[in-house]
């Protein structure tokens, strides 16, 4: 990806809470794999992150600045990409992009939704509406997920902020009433149509870093998709847990974070997206 020398967003702070690594986690919207790993987190966690810290106001974090490495250069310059595109979509929909805020932390931080330590990887608090991001990741996405390139990483950044996209659009006050009503195990197969429209999201803006920001390297397309195939439940219970179990859930299969990310780089439309009327998810 071309990003060097271009602008960098101004929606974002630097903080940390000073120790979050000794967070309960497990299960919900938090985990992939419950009590294994806990990377690309879903639409609200406050359900559990809440159980940490008791709920509430979070709690004050220090605003010690994190050094301005190429890594968090990049990753403010793809956010100012997401900044760019979604207020042009929104406003062809006639809406208004409120844009959200791109938060740095190490090992961990106090949120809107509760506490988180490094090891809950990227995530977005819709109470704060801002994406949370412990660069550290970036290295556990490629030697740990096998996962590498640049554009695997901006995949992250963007399917974070496609969480804010459908807190905009009222999508997570749904998934918030649907958690009320529903047993874990219905509520899980919401969670992965939530997080496959996230995917599509993010295709949606690789669609526009392509047509429009022209900023796209050969390979670029399937660094990311290779990064949704890393990260789909399955194989990661396949490899965590050695075996899969369907019920549990929360993100969706290799083949439909492929799948959902492919159709909105190549459609580049909003409103094919709603993965919540689409039968079985391919």
């Amino acid at each position: 990806m071309q990003w060097m020398g271009r602008r960098e967003s101004s929606n974002t702070e630097d903080g940390s809470s000073g120790g979050g690594r000794g967070l309960a986690l497990g299960g919900g919207v938090v985990g992939i794999i419950a009590a294994a790993i806990y990377f690309f987190t879903g639409i609200d966690p406050s359900a559990v992150l809440n159980q940490a810290n008791g709920g509430g106001a979070p709690q004050e974090n220090n605003q010690q600045a994190i050094p301005e490495t190429p890594e968090k250069k990049f990753a403010k310059v793809v956010f100012a990409d997401t900044e760019d595109i979604w207020t042009k979509l929104f406003n062809d929909m006639g809406k208004t992009y409120d844009q959200p805020k791109l938060h740095f932390f190490i090992d961990g931080v106090n949120t809107a939704c509760g506490q988180a330590g490094a090891e809950t990887g990227p995530f977005y608090c819709p109470g704060d509406q801002k994406v949370y991001l412990d660069l550290s990741f970036f290295n556990e996405l490629s030697q740990k997920f096998g996962a590498a390139g640049d554009f695997a990483q901006a995949y992250v950044i963007a399917h974070e902020v496609g969480h804010h996209v459908q807190d905009l659009l009222g999508v997570s006050a749904k998934m918030d009433q649907a958690r009320q009503q529903l047993g874990q195990e219905e509520y899980n197969k919401l969670s992965v149509k939530l997080e496959l429209q996230a995917d599509f999201y993010a295709g949606v803006w690789a669609y526009y870093e392509k047509n429009l920001k022209n900023v796209l390297d050969p390979g670029d397309i399937e660094e990311a998709l290779n990064a949704a195939h890393q990260i789909g439940d399955d194989r990661l219970q396949k490899e965590y847990q050695g075996e899969v179990h369907p019920d549990s859930f929360t993100h969706g299969t290799s083949a439909q974070r492929m799948y959902w990310f492919k159709k909105g780089y190549e459609t580049g439309d909003v409103r094919q997206g709603n993965t919540f009327a689409a039968g079985d998810l391919e």
